[in-house]
């Protein structure tokens, strides 16, 4: 049996693991990462953000093609397939595969590929797919294994027409229908790929409203554009049971309702991964979701052992993630880390529109009894939105009366997670800094979709003009 001794060891590839590899290993320790799977990158890269958004932006460059009367004639003439969307997305796939081995190689960082389980709290074994085993000991380790999608026991997805966000990925043929159980991000995202694929798409949402994390107005929007899109949207259902026939499924709702199409996509939550690892026998606590609990500095029960990323639950973002690994590497490190990861993450949900958020929402400023008011620019009137027909959208500043602060900001449409960190950077400013007359007063290039920015303050500052 194989035995090797590492400062530092990283279970999972994905950005959590590597944030905190590349940290370490700049450091000067010396760090290896455990990765389950024969390619790095982990769900992020393989079944998650890089293939999701991979078919969304080929999607989104059909529906423009299509659009362009200079070549109407010929996009009715083209036909694509969900096959041919797969292959593209495979590409970049083994692009960032390719870009994070040499990043490994080149700082000397080794690979061990096999499922991970300690042994102790210094030490962990290797179990490859043959068997073979090896052993690890180690002084820290960061335990970044990600999540998978939750599956309920009463649903089969032995059934090959019953998929989840992962196994979504393998279809070998473009299905006709599709019934979407979860508007979360992942229902949201594949809702608005599938009806643009010309796909008939069911979206069943267990809440009141999509994404009700969202500010009210981006959240009526999105439903709006889906459902003229062709997206059949009910609210308010929760799942009895499952049947699956040969070529359709059925799901049953207890209200009675019934969505049958030939495809099932369960995206509803999703499940830490770290049934494997054998914690209980650490003392390290693990929630019903598989979730590890960590303090503030994302220490386990075990203060030399560290969880980042999905596995220990909310955001559930790649950006996030990295910069949690980057945290802890630190903390390592120097035994401390004065980098303040800031609480407000910018969100990124790539539907069609698009839709980018950062800070508090209308309603929860509206609850909290701060006096706020909304600056905002349409799309419609920005020149560089019209010289690139992309007209749908909003650019939602909320700022407090009194000091002008940046509380909110809240954008649906085309480039919208890029448009969010123009003001996330003034956001996170101090004092008087942070404020909307930044945008008012600076100049933007025109055209640009920046501009909305001064449009949006003007707009907020008129508003506080005119009612005194």
């Amino acid at each position: 049996m194989r035995k090797e001794h590492f400062d530092v060891v990283v279970i999972g590839s994905g950005p959590g693991g590597e944030g905190a590899a590349m940290r370490l290993v700049k450091g000067g320790f010396s760090v290896a990462i455990i990765e389950k799977h024969k390619r790095v990158g982990g769900s992020c890269t393989h079944y998650g953000t890089i293939p999701s958004k991979s078919l969304r932006q080929s999607i989104q460059s059909i529906m423009e093609f299509r659009r362009d009367p200079f070549f109407a004639t010929a996009a009715m003439q083209t036909h694509v397939t969900y096959q041919q969307l797969l292959n593209r997305a495979n590409e970049i796939i083994n692009d960032q595969v390719a870009l994070r081995i040499r990043h490994y190689q080149r700082n000397r960082v080794p690979v061990f590929t096999g499922t991970a389980s300690f042994a102790d709290e210094h030490t962990l074994q290797i179990t490859q797919d043959d068997s073979h085993q090896t052993m690890l000991s180690f002084d820290h380790a960061v335990i970044a294994t990600g999540s998978s999608p939750y599956h309920p026991d009463d649903v089969d997805f032995e059934q090959a027409n019953i998929v989840d966000a992962d196994s979504i990925l393998d279809l070998t043929h473009t299905p006709r229908s599709i019934t979407i159980y979860g508007a979360g991000v992942i229902g949201c995202e594949y809702a608005s790929i599938f009806i643009n694929l010309g796909l008939k798409v069911n979206l069943v949402n267990t809440r009141d409203k999509l994404l009700s994390y969202l500010d009210d107005e981006i959240t009526d929007a999105l439903g709006y554009h889906l459902r003229e899109q062709g997206v059949v949207i009910r609210h308010n259902e929760r799942y009895q049971r499952v049947s699956s026939e040969k070529n359709r499924v059925t799901l049953h709702c207890e209200s009675g309702k019934q969505f049958t199409s030939e495809y099932l996509l369960w995206a509803n939550g999703r499940s830490g991964n770290a049934a494997s690892l054998n914690l209980e026998a650490l003392g390290v606590e693990v929630n019903h979701r598989e979730q590890l609990v960590v303090n503030k500095t994302f220490q386990t029960a075990v203060p030399h052992i560290y969880a980042v990323g999905d596995v220990i639950g909310p955001p559930g973002l790649a950006s996030a993630s990295y910069d949690q690994g980057r945290f802890v590497g630190t903390k390592i490190d120097l035994g401390e880390s004065d980098w303040d990861l800031i609480e407000d993450v910018p969100n990124g949900i790539y539907t069609n529109p698009e839709i980018s958020s950062l800070g508090a929402t209308e309603k929860e400023l509206t609850d909290k009894k701060v006096p706020y008011d909304v600056a905002h620019t349409l799309f419609k009137t920005i020149a560089r939105a019209q010289i690139t027909g992309r007209t749908t959208g909003v650019l939602k500043l909320l700022f407090h009366r009194e000091t002008l602060e940046i509380l909110g900001i809240h954008c649906f449409g085309d480039n919208a997670a890029e448009i969010i960190h123009i003001g996330q950077a003034i956001m996170r400013q101090k004092g008087k800094a942070n404020s909307l007359r930044y945008f008012a007063e600076t100049t933007f290039n025109y055209p640009t979709m920046a501009e909305a920015y001064r449009v949006a303050a003007l707009n907020g500052l008129n508003r506080i003009d005119h009612e005194e």
